[in-house]
């Protein structure tokens, strides 16, 4: 889990933040650090799964008509 973003010449440190902060996302490594914040019993995991998995399902559809 190395990731690195280096600066372009003439590149503006908040710029550069902004990179490195897309390419966590687009990785998934801020996302995985949060679910590994703590333990997570494995019954507790399923049942937030299927808590979305519902929510997706029950979600009106935007493109009736």
């Amino acid at each position: 889990m190395d990731t690195e973003v280096k600066l372009k010449k003439g590149e503006s440190v908040d710029r550069a933040m902004r990179r490195l902060k897309k390419k966590l996302d687009k990785e998934g490594t801020m996302r995985e650090l949060r679910n590994r914040a703590y333990y997570e019993k494995p019954s507790e995991k399923k049942r937030r799964k299927q808590a979305r998995a519902r929510t997706r399902t029950f979600r009106p559809s935007t493109n009736s008509y």
